[in-house]
């Protein structure tokens, strides 16, 4: 949806793939997956393992299915990338006793240690592409961002339905949430960074 009150940045006579916020945001999300790989690459963990290994060290889950949810995976998917943590002694996993559903996953000695270094290395990845920056300017930056990501969430809210793009008016919109709340990405979107 698009508020009436802001202009279209964006219509079929000047869009240009490469101009596209999109596609810039996306060209950045891949660079800087590109430079945690290459940090990471004598932990040997990889650009889909290092966001279960530090959800998991922070404490945001502790299941499975806690974990699948934090990290925007099916179960199928989860169960894969554990296997592969698991092979290489990061983590364990057990059956609940309370709840055989539940399955329970803890870091091992070794990926704590492991997951100890993340934030290092995504604090280092950010920096670097952050070079030039100015406090200011990255306050500003941080600020679109959270404006871009509110008309996001307010656009992937459910609406009445609409007529078809074709007879739809641009001026018929809702006006962005002031106080969004955050939906997760979709399953194999970028992981947060």
């Amino acid at each position: 949806m698009v508020n009436p009150k802001s202009p279209a940045f964006y219509d079929q006579s000047n869009y240009r793939p490469e101009d596209s916020v999109g596609y810039l945001m996306r060209q950045i999300l891949t660079s800087m997956a590109q430079g945690i790989d290459t940090q990471l690459a004598d932990s040997d963990l990889t650009n889909a393992q290092w966001l279960p290994m530090l959800k998991l060290h922070l404490g945001h889950a502790s299941t499975v299915a806690e974990l699948a949810r934090a990290c925007n995976l099916d179960a199928g998917a989860m169960t894969r990338l554990l296997d592969r943590l698991e092979a290489k002694g990061l983590c364990t996993r057990t059956r609940s006793e309370a709840d055989r559903r539940v399955v329970n996953i803890a870091l091992t000695e070794l990926g704590r240690t492991v997951a100890q270094g993340i934030p290092d290395v995504l604090c280092q990845v950010l920096n670097q592409h952050l070079t030039g920056f100015t406090p200011e300017e990255f306050l500003l930056l941080k600020s679109l961002l959270h404006r871009v990501l509110a008309n996001t969430t307010e656009a992937s809210a459910p609406h009445a339905p609409s007529t078809s793009l074709a007879s739809a008016s641009p001026d018929a919109a809702s006006p962005v949430s002031p106080i969004p709340s955050i939906s997760p990405m979709p399953p194999g979107a970028p992981h947060a960074i």
